[in-house]
């Protein structure tokens, strides 16, 4: 039997029979990139497959549900509009419908939650990532196309939430900081992440279900750190080949994790709670304007900042309504003239915070049947503000005429302070913030959505 040919560097060649990816592998395997050999010197006895599966099993319950109120996030910015933002996503577009207007909370919660959960989750998402993270580093990264599959999807799980958590954390702590738009890039980053998520857990959940079963609970609860041991080891698998000794218990990382996912809640919870708890919320939206009195609550975009001076709502403001066969002109004493509404509505933002605030004006229903236009389909709402990103808005028929739906003019029994809107803004029930539109100039009430 002849003996496989020598390469120059004195290693054994691949028999000639064998096939290409074989090959590439092994030449892989032979020449590692520099400092691989250190970054894989992690010998904590933690790391293993019990460790891992449980956090996995914790992100596989949370974070479906970040994902669904993220995307329906982007469905309420444009129901029955075509998506608003991003626009043109070709066959990634979500599916349009009329977006419920009741109960009046609704998108308070979904995007509380979505935020609220995302933030709250990471420490579960950096533990989960240090459980595997000689993984990540392991050389050469694939052994066969079936693993090299398995590697991408893992690259994009990972690649996909870390640039979520990212740019999401640094949208809601600083103003239009990025170079790009923040509304497509996240919107796309989710889609990678997602199909990376999908791929992972298919591979990966039998793994995960026998490494949650692989050490039974009560050892964990009652193991402390000198009785703690690492798993088998096993070829191409979590636990180290040279374990040290531990430094904590699997019992004291659980509770290390669980005492971030609490920091992370205290620290974020206020922005929704309100009252005494708003001191403690240091992740507050870079929204921490606030106004005075009675109009003491968020603002995102100041008048100031959108370029609004003082004359533009004074005296020689109007409104202007039309779609119907007739025009109408009002000024702010006209409004104030007419019948007032009051609802108690809350104000979330798509950054995380929400307010609920007492609102009175008119409502849009009213307003509509004044343009000659009472069953609209569609209301184009347009705003002193030119220069903003949302200096506009489309509003979906039943949102126009829900009996809630407002011209807001005053709030809490005053009149709307500048920053919040004077002389008039939107208010409509489970809508994004952004489209409830401050300083408004003109409402377009049209009868066919296509118009």
């Amino acid at each position: 039997m002849s003996k496989p040919d020598s390469d120059d560097d004195g290693t054994t060649a691949a028999p000639a029979g064998q096939h290409f990816p074989e090959r590439m592998w092994r030449v892989l395997d032979k020449h590692p990139p520099p400092g691989v050999d250190r970054l894989q010197r992690w010998r904590s006895p933690l790391r293993g497959p019990w460790l891992t599966s449980v956090l996995g099993a914790a992100l596989l319950v949370t974070l479906p549900i970040v994902i669904i109120t993220g995307l329906l996030s982007y469905i309420a910015y444009g129901p029955q509009l075509g998506q608003a933002i991003p626009a043109d996503v070709g066959w990634l577009k979500l599916p349009t419908f009329d977006w419920p207007t009741d109960p009046a909370w609704l998108y308070r919660l979904s995007q509380g939650v979505h935020v609220g959960l995302g933030l709250i989750l990471i420490p579960v998402v950096l533990a989960k990532l240090w459980s595997v993270i000689p993984r990540l580093f392991a050389w050469p990264p694939a052994r066969s196309v079936a693993q090299l599959l398995e590697r991408i999807s893992l690259l994009m799980l990972v690649g996909g939430i870390l640039f979520e958590i990212v740019t999401g954390v640094l949208n809601i702590q600083y103003d239009y900081i990025f170079g790009f738009s923040f509304y497509t890039a996240h919107y796309f980053g989710a889609w990678v992440f997602i199909a990376g998520f999908v791929v992972h857990v298919a591979i990966k959940i039998p793994r995960m279900w026998s490494g949650v079963r692989s050490i039974p609970p009560r050892e964990v609860l009652r193991s402390g750190r000198r009785d703690t041991r690492p798993q088998p080891w096993e070829p191409d698998g979590l636990v180290a080949a040279d374990p040290g000794p531990a430094t904590m218990s699997r019992r004291g990382a659980l509770s290390l994790v669980g005492g971030g996912v609490l920091l992370m809640t205290v620290l974020t919870a206020g922005q929704t709670v309100g009252g005494f708890t708003r001191r403690a919320a240091v992740l507050l939206p870079r929204g921490r304007t606030y106004g005075n009195g009675p109009n003491d609550f968020q603002v995102n975009r100041t008048a100031a900042a959108a370029g609004i001076a003082p004359g533009d709502t004074g005296g020689r403001w109007r409104l202007t309504l039309s779609g119907g066969p007739r025009r109408v002109v009002l000024d702010r004493a006209a409004l104030l003239a007419m019948p007032q509404h009051t609802a108690v509505l809350p104000i979330a933002c798509v950054e995380g915070w929400s307010t609920t605030q007492t609102w009175s004006g008119v409502r849009l229903a009213e307003l509509a049947g004044l343009a000659g236009v009472p069953a609209p389909r569609l209301a184009h709402v347009s705003s002193l503000d030119r220069a903003g990103a949302f200096g506009s808005a489309a509003l979906q028929g039943s949102q126009v005429l829900h009996r809630d739906a407002l011209l807001a003019l005053r709030v809490n029994g005053t009149d709307l302070s500048p920053d919040h809107g004077f002389p008039a803004r939107i208010v409509v029930p489970a809508l994004p913030g952004v489209h409830n539109t401050k300083w408004v100039t003109s409402i377009d009430f049209l009868v066919a959505v296509n118009a």
